[in-house]
């Protein structure tokens, strides 16, 4: 299982209504989610995923938009590689107008 987490580190809160899409290596899209309040994903709703590479591509120019804050970055990919199939993978994303950064959570 895949789920994301965003937090925005300029404002100080978790980003909600973030469009989140996952991609396989052949970049085919294989799902897609809004982050809730929270600024979570739970799942892309997959009932499995095979060992290999994957793509997170988070949409924040929307975001920042919204809130009149304009950004360098309108968009944030995350290439990962899973080495076991059913364990969970959350992927964490810290971002600001000018800067993201990411690690591997729990």
């Amino acid at each position: 299982m895949i789920s994301s987490h965003i937090l925005d580190t300029h404002l100080g809160k978790p980003a909600g209504d973030v469009v989140i899409k996952l991609y396989d290596a052949q970049h085919n899209l294989l799902g897609h989610a809004l982050t809730n309040q929270d600024g979570r994903v739970s799942d892309f709703g997959l009932q499995s995923l095979s060992v290999g590479e994957y793509q997170l591509e988070f949409e924040i120019a929307a975001y920042f938009a919204a809130q009149n804050i304009s950004t360098f970055f309108p968009k944030v990919c995350i290439c990962f590689f899973i080495a076991q199939e059913n364990e969970h993978y959350h992927i964490p994303l810290l971002i600001s107008p000018y800067a993201y950064s990411t690690y591997r959570g729990s």
